[in-house]
């Protein structure tokens, strides 16, 4: 690079330079800048330590304190600062503090600048996923992140599953997008508490994925409307059964009545029969007026506490019914009221998306089942309760053919299934894994178009292609430490979880953009060849010198690099002028030109 206007400068953190360049040119750090967050303005504002924290995830900090006691200290690198549009970076501690006193309302605005940010991309995903003619693929899961299980300090912490154990924690719900061009993109995370589960979130995950998509699929309001009318059916046999069982209870009641009537004049009868006989002291034989007189009281009262023991059975089986009838009530009534808000997302609806949602079992109840249906998605989960891999079984013998469709993995499937609890037909596949001498059964079941049972390989390899999305926990949890914990405030916690799924988008954004960016012939680094986990854990840690002119910068790896001999040519961006001048005259600007000196 010839005539160079500022002379080089120095980094130890050389990916989060040209990730600085990425964000300028998307504007991230002017929006950041924009949103009011009532906090004092000392040396650096509340925005600029907010926006300092997302640079500390994009560089894997585990920890808030590694961006002034790691190694090489995130807020003494100047070039970095300089390349997110900063004069420089706060220690630690004033980060800490500005995200303890974030308000849950102040989060959810910097939440809203990323998604503002991250609609462009998405939006265009979608549109080549159109244009293909290929629906969308959506994977939806429940991550837990456990704390210390001895804490009081952690808000709103619940003790849940988490990793096959019980832990005290929070709860993520995710989203993600398959998406052509970047693999995979996170649409949304939601925090819950850690005694969340996952069978209570299908719809919630739905619909904050339809929320930042700004689509939705066709609403199958026929097969719900038909539904209801089958839902109707049964209402009015349990209403039939309900005036029966009403006239059983009165005709109960009144044999009752009757009972103890004649009860009363057999008690009567026996008085009377009792005081003649003392009148005229006549003693009362085994077969007399007086004895018979006694046996019909007591066949009476038998007779009573048989009538007692009716009425009491015809109410209890009338007070089931009653019950039943109510429940049908609300559920016929949420049923239409889903029914109309439905034909209304219809009626909004004039350009109805394609989409496919993968689950695993913890979703897979029939009532989810049944809603994601009537939302217009094609469905690939598993069963919620094993009960249904036992039915499965019972299907099959020794002359069953089972279909190989991985190294130790059989399949046999029955197509459209009536399933006892879920109103519409499925796909159901039973799996069978070889271990060693175990054996292992597992199912599948699919609703929608796909005629999934004439091709088993390609139904088990594309529900196992949610692998996606648990790489991506895994990505989140490894590579960003979504699990660490780093502030313990309510909004701080939900900021990170955000911060590190746009991260994770961020940097795949990022990569494309670098490698569109017309680089060197020879020595050129290839960010696509490094991986998420590389480019993070090596790339955001490995120095360079920066070089500017008038037509943009030149990263130059150090010799003592991991990319020694390579280099990344980035744009030019144009600093503000107050900035400018604070950095020709700033200490740490001074240091690192010095730096750049003696190492030449």
């Amino acid at each position: 690079m010839s005539g160079d206007k500022y002379p080089s400068q120095y980094t130890q953190h050389a990916l989060l330079v040209a990730w600085g360049a990425f964000a300028e040119h998307i504007g991230l750090p002017q929006r950041f800048q924009e949103v009011p967050l009532k906090q004092k303005v000392y040396q650096h504002t509340p925005q600029a330590k907010v926006l300092e924290v997302l640079v500390a995830i994009l560089a894997g900090l585990p920890h808030l304190q590694d961006i002034s006691r790691a190694a090489h200290p995130l807020d003494k690198d100047q070039a970095v600062a300089e390349a997110w549009g900063q004069k420089d970076w706060a220690d630690y501690s004033g980060v800490s503090r500005t995200l303890k006193a974030l308000s849950l309302d102040e989060a959810r605005q910097i939440v809203q600048v990323l998604e503002k940010v991250s609609r462009p991309f998405i939006e265009a995903e979608v549109a080549q996923l159109r244009q293909r003619g290929q629906r969308l693929c959506l994977d939806g899961d429940l991550t837990g992140l456990p704390v210390s299980n001895t804490s009081r300090t952690y808000p709103n912490a619940a003790y849940g599953h988490m990793n096959t154990e019980i832990r005290l924690g929070y709860q993520a719900a995710l989203v993600s997008l398959e998406s052509p061009t970047y693999g995979r993109l996170w649409l949304s995370v939601e925090h819950h508490p850690g005694d969340t589960v996952s069978c209570t979130q299908a719809e919630a995950l739905v619909l904050a994925a339809e929320k930042r998509l700004g689509l939705r699929p066709r609403r199958r309001t026929d097969l719900l409307r038909q539904r209801i009318q089958e839902f109707e059916q049964a209402m009015a046999a349990t209403k039939q059964r309900l005036e029966a069982q009403e006239k059983a209870v009165q005709q109960a009641r009144e044999r009752l009545i009757a009972a103890e009537e004649q009860r009363q004049a057999c008690q009567e009868h026996l008085v009377a029969l009792e005081q003649r006989y003392q009148a005229k002291e006549r003693p009362e034989r085994p077969y007399s007026r007086l004895a018979q007189a006694r046996k019909r009281l007591q066949t009476a009262e038998k007779r009573l506490r048989r009538r007692e023991q009716a009425l009491q059975t015809a109410q209890r089986r009338l007070e089931k019914t009653v019950q039943r009838h109510t429940r049908q009530q609300e559920v016929r009534e949420a049923l239409q009221r889903r029914l109309e808000r439905f034909e209304q997302d219809n009626a909004s609806n004039p350009d109805p998306v394609e989409a496919e949602f993968r689950l695993d079992a913890g979703f897979g109840t029939y009532e989810n089942l049944t809603l994601l249906i009537e939302m217009g998605y094609e469905i690939y989960t598993k069963p919620y309760s094993h009960r249904v891999v036992d039915y499965l079984i019972r299907q099959t013998n020794d002359q069953t053919a089972w279909e190989r469709v991985g190294k130790n993995a059989e399949m046999v499937a029955w197509q459209e299934t009536q399933l006892n609890g879920c109103p519409y037909p499925l796909d159901v596949a039973l799996e069978r894994f070889h271990t060693g001498k175990t054996v292992r059964h597992s199912a599948l079941l699919h609703f929608g178009n796909d005629t999934v049972t004439n091709d088993l390989s390609a139904w088990f390899a594309h529900y196992n292609g949610r692998q996606t999305i648990e790489a991506g926990i895994k990505e989140g949890k490894q590579v960003f430490h979504l699990h660490r914990i780093k502030v313990r405030s309510e909004a701080a916690i939900f900021l990170q979880e955000h911060f590190v799924t746009f991260a994770a988008n961020f940097i795949r954004w990022a990569t494309h953009w670098l490698t569109s960016l017309p680089q060197p012939d020879e020595q050129a680094l290839d960010v696509r060849q490094l991986g998420i986990k590389r480019q993070v854990q090596v790339g955001a840690h490995v120095s360079a010198y920066i070089s500017q002119s008038s037509d943009g910068k030149l990263l130059r790896f150090t010799d003592w690099s991991a990319f020694a001999g390579k280099v990344l040519r980035l744009p030019f961006s144009t600093a503000p002028q107050g900035n400018r001048k604070s950095r020709k005259k700033g200490p740490f600007f001074v240091l690192s030109l010095l730096i750049a000196q003696l190492l030449r």
